[in-house]
C-alpha cells in the first residue's frame, strides 16, 4: 500500500475526486470521520465520508484507500452504498473540529482552521496536529498561526463548543452552490445556521436556490428582516417570487417593501401567475438586445460569469424598451449562430422567428413539449401582444417535473 505523504492537512482533501483502481470517478471527499479517545491520545481515523451519485453520502473505511497521493484518493473499488450514518462515538473533523475555539500553550486562545494526519508503523491514520490562528489581542491584526501536536490542545473533545464559522467556509468556498447546499443541509441546525450568518449575501442567495422549500423558510426566517429582503434581491427573480410564496402572507408583504422597488415589482409581477405555468417558472431578467446591436456585443452579454448556460444559450431580440415587458418580440439567436457570424453582423439579421412559443398561462407539459421539440434548453414566453415577458429554462422545468424530494432520493431508480 503507497499512502503518501506521511503527514497530510485534511483542508487539501476535501472536494477531492476519490477513484477506483481503473482511474474512474466514484465521488469526491466531503469529510474525515475520527474517533475521540482521551485528551492526550491521538484521535484514530476511521475513514471518509464520499458524496456519490444522487447526493448519497457513504462511508468508506481507511483500510480501504490505497492512495492520499497528491489529493488524489484511490479506493480499492469496493464501496458500501448504504446511506452514511453518524455514530455518537464518531466525529466529523470538517463539520465539527475545524473553528473550534481551544486553548494551546501557556493559555492561549485560539480557533482551528485545519487537522493533519499521520500514518503510523502499522498502516493506521491518527489525527497527530492542530494548525490554530492565535486570537489577535489588537484590533485589526491577525493573530499568529501554530502547528502544535494533538496532546497540546485542549477544547477539541469537548461537545461542540465555541465553533465559528471562518475556516471551514473558507474549505467550503470552491464548491459549487448545490454542493453547498447539500453539505449545508448535513449540519446540525445550529451549525446550519452559524454558516448562513458568515455567508455573504450573493452567496447565500446562491445556495438558497438550491435548497429545498423547507429549508429556505427555515433559514430565511431567521435572517434579520432587512438582510432576508437583501438576499431575496440576489436571487433570481423567479426563484424569489417561489420562496416568497411559501412565506405567510404578513411576512411576504413586510419583505417585499423592504426590498428595492425595481427587484420587488419583478417578483410581484411573477405572484401573479399559477405555479406550474410558463409565467410561474419563468424569469424576467433574460439577454434581451434591440435588432441593431452586434453579434460582438451579444457575445460580450452571455458571456457574464453569472449568467447560467441555459440563459446564456441564446439572446432575445426585441423592439424597445428591451426590459420584459419588451417592445415586440422579434426572435432569438442561438449562441452557435453568434459563432459562425461576422462579430460585425447585426443579430436582427439573423433572428430564428419561426416557433409557436408559448404564453403566460401555458402548462407546463405545453412548455417541455415546445424544450422537447425544438432541442433547446430555454424558451421565451410571450404575450397575447407578442411581447416578451421573460423565459423558462429546462432546470426550472426539471425542478417541477421531478418528485418534490427529488434532492433526497439516492438512487436513479428512485425518480
Amino acid at each position: 500500500m503507497s499512502i503518501t505523504p506521511n503527514r497530510i492537512f485534511l483542508s487539501r482533501l476535501v472536494g477531492q475526486v476519490v477513484y477506483d483502481p481503473a482511474g474512474d470517478q466514484v465521488g469526491k471527499l466531503r469529510d474525515i470521520v475520527v474517533t475521540l479517545r482521551t485528551a492526550r491520545q491521538q484521535p484514530r481515523v476511521l475513514g471518509v465520508v464520499v458524496e456519490v451519485l444522487g447526493r448519497r453520502r457513504v462511508f468508506l473505511p481507511m483500510t480501504r484507500v490505497t492512495s492520499v497521493d497528491s489529493g488524489q484518493i484511490i479506493t480499492t473499488g469496493v464501496l458500501n452504498v448504504r446511506r452514511f450514518e453518524q455514530r455518537k462515538t464518531e466525529t466529523l473533523v470538517l463539520h465539527e473540529l475545524f473553528d473550534r475555539t481551544v486553548t494551546i500553550p501557556e493559555g492561549i486562545k485560539g480557533t482551528v482552521f485545519d487537522v493533519a494526519m499521520e500514518q503510523d508503523s502499522r498502516h493506521d491514520w491518527s489525527i497527530s496536529h492542530v494548525a490554530v490562528h492565535e486570537a489577535s489581542k489588537r484590533f485589526g491584526r491577525r493573530g499568529q498561526t501554530h502547528v502544535l501536536e494533538w496532546h497540546e490542545v485542549s477544547g477539541l473533545a469537548a461537545e461542540e463548543h465555541g465553533q465559528g464559522a471562518t475556516h471551514l467556509l473558507a474549505t467550503m468556498d470552491e464548491m459549487r452552490p448545490a454542493d453547498l447546499a447539500n453539505a449545508l443541509r448535513d449540519l446540525s441546525a445550529k451549525r446550519r445556521m452559524e454558516i448562513v450568518a458568515e455567508l455573504g449575501d450573493e452567496r447565500l442567495a446562491d445556495v438558497l436556490e438550491e435548497l429545498p422549500e423547507a429549508e429556505q423558510v427555515e433559514i430565511l426566517g431567521v435572517l434579520k428582516p432587512e438582510r432576508a429582503a437583501d438576499v431575496l434581491e440576489e436571487m433570481s427573480p423567479d426563484d424569489a417570487a417561489d420562496l416568497i410564496n411559501e412565506l405567510p402572507p404578513a411576512a411576504a408583504e413586510q419583505l417585499l417593501s423592504l426590498m428595492e422597488p425595481d427587484d420587488a415589482a419583478e417578483v410581484r409581477r411573477l405572484l401573479v401567475y399559477e405555479e406550474r405555468t410558463a409565467g410561474g417558472m419563468m424569469t424576467t431578467d433574460p439577454v434581451i438586445l434591440p435588432p441593431d446591436a452586434t453579434l460582438a456585443e451579444a457575445l460580450a452579454r452571455i458571456r457574464h460569469v453569472e449568467l447560467s448556460p441555459s440563459l446564456a444559450s441564446m439572446v432575445y431580440v426585441c423592439r424597445p424598451p428591451v426590459e420584459t415587458p419588451t417592445g415586440r418580440f422579434l426572435g432569438v439567436v442561438h449562441t452557435q449562430a453568434l459563432l459562425r457570424e461576422p462579430p460585425s453582423t447585426l443579430v436582427g439579421s439573423i433572428v430564428d422567428s419561426d416557433i409557436d412559443w408559448p404564453r403566460p398561462s401555458s402548462s407546463l407539459e405545453q412548455v417541455a413539449k415546445t424544450l422537447a421539440s425544438y432541442n433547446l434548453v430555454a424558451c421565451a414566453v410571450v404575450d397575447e401582444n407578442s411581447h416578451l415577458v421573460g423565459a423558462v429554462t429546462i432546470d426550472d422545468v426539471l425542478d417541477h417535473l421531478l418528485p418534490e424530494d427529488w434532492r433526497d432520493r439516492d438512487d436513479e431508480g428512485d425518480l
